[in-house]
């Protein structure tokens, strides 16, 4: 039986998601902003959970309808039939999205919301369930519109970029289906050397190994489908049994990381260690204005540092121009991408992007800039990109 589902995702990475999804099984696929529609029954819910790179959650829709006040969301969310997915046993939490919704208080809307769903369970269950904000068992997701709201029921729980094993962080984090997505527009094979010469907690290079690997990125973890009553275990166990069957032993690959910061190294390392992928990957410490191409072409990937902090753009302001002198110099022959929330990235980089791409990295918008590598190409005397 066919049900309807979302997924979110980086905004930008619409289109990759909805081809990704399709070929997972998913049907009636519609890309729109931040994320694509899908249609399909529970074992492709499974497997997009367990298999998307580049999916933040998998949402299951279970009402919908106009609205024009506060006590027409608690109807709609009074009338499905919650007390058959799950019990009064599981924690909730109720999130709410709007956008262009008349109303003006969305934690009260949240709380009729959740007043609705607990008091359903109230009348056939006798009790409700409890709150819990922090760690909840079931995730209700309600999107209002100017006239109308959607309730989904999250079958995904924690964040699908969380895959499980990471276990150093980073200051400005890169999310992991971030990270997917970017190597994905890179147009990056596993036959190719990939390196990232500013790695930092290490995603891109987890998320390559893993792509190389064949490694599903959700066999680390568990999902909030798992708690539903509706749950098959059987028909779970097959689609995981078969990601692990296809999932190849790790060798090592030509992914190099490096980092001029010593504790960055240590950082990745520590995440390829607990994702039991650090023999697949060379690491050492190194100046991305000095290190060099361990391959005639590749794809080259960072997500250089840009300035928040007083005093960090001057230094930026110096080091962009000696990068783009390092990738002319250095890395001949190979495709670099730069993924920049900086708008002064592109002006003082002194090379033409052959491509820009807008993407999100959270709310904090950003490009991934294009450089092909061109011998004689992308002289300093040509105009500048202006992003």
């Amino acid at each position: 039986m066919s049900e309807q589902f979302f997924s979110p995702c980086p905004r930008g990475l619409e289109a990759l998601l909805a081809d990704e999804l399709s070929t997972l099984g998913a049907t009636d696929v519609a890309a729109v902003p931040g994320g694509v529609a899908f249609a399909g029954d529970w074992p492709t819910c499974y497997r997009v959970n367990l298999e998307s790179r580049l999916a933040t959650r998998v949402l299951w829709r279970v009402a919908g309808g106009r609205y024009r006040g506060e006590e027409d969301l608690y109807r709609l969310a009074y009338g499905p039939t919650w007390a058959r997915w799950f019990t009064p046993d599981d924690t909730l939490r109720v999130y709410v999205t709007a956008k262009q919704s008349p109303l003006k208080s969305l934690e009260f809307v949240t709380l009729r919301i959740k007043d609705a769903v607990c008091d359903h369970f109230r009348t056939v269950a006798g009790r409700r369930p409890s709150v819990d904000t922090a760690d909840p068992a079931v995730r209700i997701h309600a999107f209002l519109t100017r006239d109308t709201a959607t309730l989904y029921l999250d079958t995904s729980g924690e964040p699908l970029y969380r895959r499980g094993f990471k276990r150093a962080a980073v200051e400005a984090p890169l999310k992991e289906n971030l990270a997917a997505g970017i190597l994905r527009l890179s147009g990056w094979r596993p036959d190719e050397a990939l390196v990232d010469p500013m790695c930092g907690s290490g995603t891109f290079l987890l998320e390559a190994a893993q792509i190389a690997l064949d490694i599903a990125p959700g066999l680390g973890r568990g999902f909030a489908f798992e708690r539903l009553r509706q749950f098959d275990r059987a028909v779970w166990a097959t689609l995981r049994r078969d990601a692990e069957a296809r999932r190849q032993p790790v060798r090592r690959l030509a992914l190099y990381g490096s980092d001029i910061v010593g504790e960055q190294v240590r950082r990745s390392r520590v995440n390829l260690e607990a994702a039991g992928l650090v023999d697949a990957v060379y690491l050492d410490r190194a100046d991305v204005l000095e290190r060099q191409a361990p391959a005639p072409e590749g794809v080259l990937v960072a997500n250089p540092p840009y300035g928040v902090r007083i005093g960090e753009q001057e230094e930026l302001a110096a080091l962009y121009p000696r990068l783009g002198d390092a990738l002319k110099r250095n890395w001949s022959g190979w495709r670099a991408y730069l993924l920049s929330a900086d708008p002064a990235l592109p002006k003082l980089i002194g090379l033409k992007a052959s491509k820009r791409t807008p993407l999100f990295n959270g709310a904090l918008e950003c490009r991934v800039f294009e450089y092909r590598m061109v011998a004689g190409s992308n002289r300093r005397g040509e105009a500048p990109d202006a992003g």
